[in-house]
């Protein structure tokens, strides 16, 4: 097997294009792969796949084995793969995703390789229900949540994939590992969720740490960038256009208001290669 170590501003893949399919033992393997001791060393197993309604199909395997439905960085480093390696000479793609459909992914290339990916992220899910929580709401904005004592106001937003942000003083020192878990698995949601702590510095900046659901921190996430932006405007803190700074780097997030999809910029870069 071969792959293709990559990473989206640190949020970190292992990429394999040689199958068809998924495996029968995915979960297993990403969970072997991942491990950062006796692994490749990644937060995903990501999979790229022919598809029936798009130009290529993209499966994102957790570290701890289960699925992701969506993932901003990993479909930034698939856009980067296929046109670097050969696999489409087109700047203008689209790439399938289990949670979101077929998504529109636009290339910028120098000196022959991509050196950054504006993909549409589609429309935000803002209904309770269907982000999923458990809130019957049209939206949920500014709902409280209690863990050990400890009450937050969240915003949920679904990109393809749930997300809860929280508005906190100092989103660069949050202690992810002692609240994250907790909110992860909280029973307001019933498929777990993306958790997103955020703190605006300015109208069209913001801090933004995550606790990744099925992964624990990493240094970005896609996803989570949108939902930020998307929280923060529904919450009268950013314009429609922002740039979220995550551990990793920045990303450029807009809402646009014309379509009311969610756009995403920025960059993606490989780290090695190797054989299986």
């Amino acid at each position: 097997m071969n792959f293709t170590k990559m990473n989206g501003l640190g949020n970190d893949f292992i990429v394999i294009a040689d199958e068809r399919q998924l495996p029968d033992n995915v979960a297993e393997l990403a969970v072997e792969l991942c491990n950062r001791y006796f692994g490749i060393g990644a937060d995903g197993l990501v999979y790229i796949l022919p598809s029936e309604i798009a130009d290529f199909r993209m499966r994102i395997i957790n570290s701890d084995g289960s699925e992701a439905e969506q993932c901003g960085n990993a479909i930034r480093c698939v856009a980067k793969y296929v046109y670097d390696n050969g696999l489409t000479d087109k700047e203008e793609i689209t790439i399938e995703t289990l949670g979101a459909g077929a998504q529109k992914v636009q290339l910028t290339v120098a000196d022959g390789k991509v050196a950054t990916v504006r993909v549409d992220m589609g429309e935000p899910i803002l209904n309770g229900l269907q982000v999923p929580t458990t809130i019957d709401a049209e939206r949920v904005i500014g709902h409280p949540i209690e863990v050990d004592g400890r009450e937050f106001r969240f915003t949920a937003v679904s990109m393809g994939n749930p997300h809860c942000v929280i508005y906190v003083d100092d989103a660069v020192g949050f202690d992810l590992n002692a609240w994250g878990p907790k909110l992860e698995t909280h029973p307001l949601f019933p498929r777990k969720i993306n958790v997103e702590f955020v703190t605006v510095n300015s109208r069209t900046q913001a801090d933004m740490r995550v606790w990744e659901r099925g992964a624990g921190p990493t240094l970005a996430c896609g996803t989570g960038a949108c939902a930020t932006v998307v929280a923060s405007v529904l919450n009268g803190a950013t314009e429609r256009a922002a740039t979220v700074s995550l551990k990793g780097g920045d990303l450029l997030i807009e809402w646009n208001e014309a379509d009311n999809h969610v756009y995403m910029t920025g960059p993606a870069a490989v780290s090695f290669r190797g054989t299986l």
